[in-house]
């Protein structure tokens, strides 16, 4: 309640904790990096990054398009982003849900399939029977081909989701376990804990390359 009309500019306080410098801190932080060190070495990282994945992009993409591997740049830095927010306790791993994964892999697949049936229908039927088969096995060729091509963006996105679970999940069974051990059995958890988040940080890496890698081939199919 304002005892005045000034009391809306009095410090806020809560559980006794000063918070008269949090808007401060927060100002701070929005201020991007760049702005303290030019360039900084997380700059130089994130540059030799993207500029790998755009030569490798690049020479599955062809120069048909132009810019169009930021695109594939951009999905492959905002699944490494989730899938490593996910790492730290209390944050759901949004990249584990299905609706997030199929989110990204049905519209994608769905886009390829139309440009490349709408323009390039003679390229897209001939990709159904592969060079070399014969006659009385095209008709089984075309079926399993469909179907492959029917289930890419579903083994896209249960790809990513199942590889984030797995890890996530095993980490916290081994967890549960804690309270129950001795003393050293706790120590040796504690060093296979680390050791999984280890291997869970380079599947957070190698699961978004492989996404956004497969994303590519499949595009340049349709060319």
């Amino acid at each position: 309640m304002m005892t005045n009309l000034f009391s809306s500019f009095d410090p806020g306080t809560m559980y006794n904790l000063s918070l008269n410098w949090m808007s401060t801190f927060l100002g701070l932080l929005m201020i991007p990096t760049m702005y303290w060190l030019i360039p900084s070495r997380m700059n130089f990282l994130w540059i030799k990054i993207c500029l790998t994945l755009h030569k490798e992009f690049k020479i599955l993409l062809g120069n048909k398009i132009k810019g169009s591997t930021l695109m594939f740049i951009s999905l492959f830095s905002m699944i490494l982003f989730n899938n490593f927010l996910g790492l730290f306790p209390y944050i759901f791993t949004s990249t584990s849900h299905l609706t997030l994964t199929l989110t990204l892999a049905l519209p994608l697949w769905l886009s390829f399939m139309i440009y490349g049936w709408i323009n390039n229908t003679t390229h897209m039927l001939a990709h159904l029977v592969p060079q070399g088969t014969p006659p009385i096995l095209m008709p089984f060729m075309v079926c399993i081909e469909s179907i492959s091509n029917i289930i890419r963006p579903g083994t896209l996105a249960v790809r990513l989701a199942a590889n984030m679970i797995a890890g996530h999940l095993l980490m916290t069974l081994l967890g549960n376990t804690g309270p129950m051990l001795s003393m050293m059995m706790i120590n040796i958890l504690i060093i296979i804990q680390l050791l999984l988040l280890l291997l869970e940080s380079a599947v957070a890496i190698i699961q978004s390359y492989v996404f956004a890698i497969l994303s590519t081939l499949y595009s340049s199919e349709v060319n």
